[in-house]
């Protein structure tokens, strides 16, 4: 296996840390006998070898070891062996040249080994082997065929399933020979087939004929999945692990109890894509499975479909939140890590919430070893949905000895409803000590939520830390910019703080004082020649943050106008977003700010909600823009999604429908 491994030069060459002269240890480690060394081996070939999906020269020289190991029986857990090489190899389109296109070849060149070990005697090997072939043999003629014959002897279930992936994976990239792997497909789809086998060949269909799907997909899916569970054995096929401390252990304890379910599932949902109305049927029928493992898969689901997908969610979000009444511990994890991404969008679960809160208190809190406490998925998905029910038990939070910084974020939610918590808010505002390395992570949120309660009665606590941090506090500039933005909330309510204010606006938060000191006093000679000089400055944010206070004075900020014209061209389409709105609020000038604000939208997907906002306070004279906003409604998916940013961004796009549908109908 390791002939010629001390042959190698690996000292001169690298991986993600440094050299690689610790590679042949880890190589060997993949052979021993220990499962500990074998699992802490297998760490560092992703961890530093391939990291990332990197490509070093060590991991092309891995790569013959690699093969050597794989192609020998008595080495254990060959098939991650076998997936570390496809990986390696580049799951997917790889450049034409440089080190990937090399690993790519490298890999190729000892294929034929992944054709022998479809035919292995160990059944994990024979299923990571049938996903190489079709990957890495050059010509799909015979892989068809192999194929074929594999499907025709194999008794495997686990392997038949990965024989079927195997075909969809032929069907998508070689369209010349779909047909026969299309009817392969259609025949493993239907009886006698086991439900497992018939979901997985669903699955590979919706993804490379569509069109051969049966009529009645989900009543059959949702038939398939119950008749699956019902004899399925528990704790199948995975054998003991060892505990270790390595990224490979952790994500390993992190797969879900029925992976094989949970994959053939996220299959067919990612494979119908926009068939949304299906997907929530399909979602819908899940969770009301009687199985428990079923119905964690399936909120797991729900994650990907709520977060990249628009539709009415309020069904499969109702049955979400009634997995809240469950002691399966992983179901109930599953159900509120959902529910606190969804915000408003949770509110057909906030009676299930409510009573999780009431009947849990231990789950409040959750608190950490080595640092800060976090507020509990039951209690922050309440509060984010707006449920006033939350207040009550955020103040008892509040009164207790371990309160987790991030509260104040979530009361921002709630609105008015939330104005009794305002004084024990102020209470700990006051307590923030203003010389510790954690003072803006303590008092940035807790400014947040007083500025969202309008509590003017703050206005000493934030002056207190306007003039009290250290001049070289690392977070001093964030937590002052965030306590102007506070007082400026407050308007002429704060006008106690005006000469700190002005004794600001020489700073580096010049342009945060001079919008403070507008909204309190609304004197423009005072602050337009700050803003003047930040249109023409080059740090970072100065433009942006200088065009979007400009807007908010509107005509009486003229003197600006020439200034934003010449910054019409600025390199970032958020910079460009901002001077269009502003030269329109101050000058009325749709002319130069249309072209620009539609050109800012289709570059910046960030940039559509403040272009929303714009084009809705422009009425009429927006109506130009407004098949941007009747495009946006009209799209099945969420404006972020292709960006990969999940159920975080849902708050946000559900804010772009609403102005877009509120503009659209008013106009």
């Amino acid at each position: 296996m390791f002939t010629g491994i001390d042959e190698v030069d690996w000292a001169s060459m690298r991986h993600a840390y440094g050299s690689a002269e610790d590679v042949p240890g880890l190589l060997k480690g993949l052979a021993s006998a220990d499962p500990a060394e074998r699992e802490i081996a297998l760490d560092g070939m992703y961890g530093a070898v391939h990291h990332q999906g990197d490509v070093y020269d060590s991991t092309l020289a891995c790569v013959p070891f690699l093969f050597a190991l794989a192609a020998r029986e008595e080495v254990q857990e060959r098939a991650e062996i076998v997936e570390l090489l496809v990986s390696i190899g580049g799951d997917g389109e790889v450049p034409e040249d440089g080190p990937y296109a090399m690993a790519r070849t490298a890999v190729r060149s000892g294929a034929e080994v992944f054709e022998r070990l479809t035919a292995d005697p160990d059944a994990t090997v024979r299923g990571a082997a049938a996903g190489a072939v079709v990957r890495f043999l050059d010509e799909p003629a015979p892989v068809l065929g192999l194929l074929r014959e594999r499907i025709r002897v194999e008794r495997d279930d686990r392997v038949l399933l990965a024989l079927a992936e195997a075909l969809g994976f032929l069907a998508r990239h070689h369209p010349g020979h779909a047909a026969e792997a299309v009817r392969l497909l259609e025949t493993q789809s239907a009886p006698p087939f086991g439900p497992g086998l018939r979901l997985a060949a669903l699955g590979q269909l919706a993804g490379c004929a569509p069109d051969r799907l049966p009529a009645d997909l989900v009543p059959t899916v949702v038939a398939l999945l119950r008749e699956r569970s019902a004899h399925r054995p528990v704790g199948r096929g995975e054998p003991d692990r060892p505990d270790t401390d390595t990224l490979v252990g952790r994500l390993r304890r992190l797969r879900p109890s029925d992976e094989e379910g949970s994959q053939l599932l996220r299959t067919l949902h990612t494979a119908l894509g926009d068939r949304v109305d299906d997907r929530i049927a399909l979602l819908n029928g899940q969770l009301t499975s009687p199985d428990p493992t079923d119905r964690c898969n399936a909120v797991w689901m729900s994650m990907s479909l709520i977060g990249e997908w628009r539709g009415d969610h309020s069904e499969p979000v109702a049955l979400i939140g009634a997995q809240l009444g469950t002691e399966e511990g992983r179901l109930l994890e599953a159900a509120t890590s959902v529910l606190e991404g969804l915000f408003e969008l949770a509110a057909p679960a906030a009676d299930d919430l409510a009573a999780l809160v009431t009947r849990r208190p231990d789950l409040w809190v959750q608190p950490f070893e080595r640092s800060p406490s976090w507020l509990g998925g039951p209690l922050k998905a309440l509060a984010r949905c707006g449920d006033p029910r939350a207040v009550p038990v955020l103040g008892e939070v509040l009164a207790g000895s371990d309160v987790p910084d991030e509260l104040g974020r979530v009361v921002r939610h709630l609105g008015q409803a939330a104005a009794p918590l305002a004084p024990a808010l102020r209470e700990r505002l006051a307590n923030v000590p203003l010389d510790a390395s954690d003072t803006y992570d303590r008092a940035g949120p807790l400014l947040m939520a007083l500025r969202a309660l309008d509590d003017r009665e703050s206005v000493p606590l934030v002056l207190r830390l306007l003039l009290g941090t250290p001049q070289d506090h690392r977070s001093r500039d964030t937590l002052v910019d965030e306590g102007l933005r506070t007082l400026g909330a407050f308007g002429a309510a704060a006008r106690e703080a005006i000469p700190v204010a002005r004794g600001l606006l020489e700073s580096g938060s010049a342009v945060a004082a001079a919008a403070s000191l507008w909204a309190v006093e609304g004197d423009a000679g005072l602050v337009l020649p700050v803003l003047l000089r930040a249109l023409e400055g080059e740090g970072p944010g100065q433009l942006w943050a200088a065009a979007d206070v400009l807007a908010g004075m509107g005509p009486v900020a003229g003197p600006a106008v020439d200034g934003l014209r010449r910054r019409i061209g600025a390199s970032h389409p958020w910079e460009r977003k901002s001077v269009a709105c502003a030269l329109w609020r101050i000058a009325g000038d749709t002319e130069l700010a249309l072209p620009v604000l539609r050109d800012a939208w289709a570059r910046n997907v960030h940039t559509r909600v403040p272009i929303a906002e714009c084009v809705a306070a422009m009425g009429p004279e927006g109506v130009a823009l407004h098949d941007l906003l009747r495009t946006e409604l009209a799209a099945p998916r969420r404006h972020t999604a292709p960006e990969g940013y999940g159920m975080h961004d849902v708050f946000t796009d559900e804010r772009l429908l609403d102005v877009c549908r509120e503009t659209v109908r008013d106009a």
